[in-house]
């Protein structure tokens, strides 16, 4: 399936959370287990607090 560029994954282990800024092939793996992608609600409160690209 791949990664979609802006979509928000979380690691259900350790909780580790990725924002996709260039999209692809291929699963995106965390703790030897793919990680979740966020629905729009959940993915909403993680990308309020996250900087922005090339940002200090």
């Amino acid at each position: 399936m791949g990664a979609v560029k802006n979509e928000i994954y979380k690691c259900e282990t350790c909780g580790n959370v990725v924002m996709v800024l260039e999209g692809g092939d291929g699963d995106l793996v965390c703790c030897a287990e793919n990680m979740k992608l966020l629905t729009s609600d959940e993915a909403k409160a993680f990308a309020q607090r996250m900087p922005k690209p090339g940002s200090p």
